[in-house]
């Protein structure tokens, strides 16, 4: 005769084993499947949750270095200078100067055989202090920074001239200058590169480099 589950003493027992095992299976699965599948707690996105490897990225610079390329020397300049383009240049500072041997001063001094030539000391005109107490002589790199930049050359100065921008123009200008100087001083000796032709250089300076 068969015996009812209530006489059966390890029947609960039996129950809570069964649950237990139900619930340590759940648990496992669940270890199991998170570990294989990181993101999939948290509605599956992982927003919050780690990548189970790191995959190392190479990083590179955002931002390059500047390369700043340097133009012709003033010697490379003046070795290529046209001296007419200077004169043509110089059209722009005949309201001021004149350039003819003996010629009169106007609101600026006149300017024959300036290259080499004292600064502030053409006879009887009015310099401003600020070229008087400069002294020296007109060098080829002092005419290139004041025809650049008078005001910044040498401070104080009466100049109204702004100056000329592209060396190359300056250059010319000097060549000009000079020409009308019987007195000027050799030009700057030339340090080029052995592979660079002075016909480079007088490329390079046409492209305003």
């Amino acid at each position: 005769m068969a015996h009812s589950s209530g006489n059966d003493p390890l029947f609960s027992n039996k129950i809570f084993a069964a649950l237990l095992i139900g619930a340590l299976s759940v648990m496992v699965i669940s270890t199991f499947s998170s570990s294989l599948f990181p993101g999939a707690g948290h509605g599956g996105h992982g927003d919050h949750a780690k990548p189970a490897y790191t995959i190392a990225v190479a990083e590179t610079a955002g931002a390059t270095e500047a390369v700043v390329e340097e133009g012709p020397s003033l010697a490379e300049l003046l070795a290529v200078a046209d001296a007419g383009k200077g004169a043509r240049q110089f059209a722009k500072c005949k309201s001021c100067h004149t350039v003819n041997e003996g010629g009169n001063n106007g609101t600026g001094p006149n300017l024959h055989a300036i290259m080499g030539a004292p600064v502030a000391a053409r006879e009887g005109y009015r310099y401003s202090a600020a070229l008087v107490e400069h002294g020296g002589t007109w060098s080829y790199e002092l005419m290139d920074a004041w025809l650049a930049n008078p005001k910044g050359t040498i401070p104080g100065n009466k100049m109204s001239f702004a100056g000329l921008r592209r060396p190359d123009q300056r250059a010319d200008l000097i060549a000009y200058l000079r020409s009308l100087s019987p007195d000027a001083p050799p030009l700057p000796a030339v340090e080029a590169a052995a592979d660079e032709a002075p016909a480079d250089i007088a490329a390079e300076a046409a492209e305003g480099r």
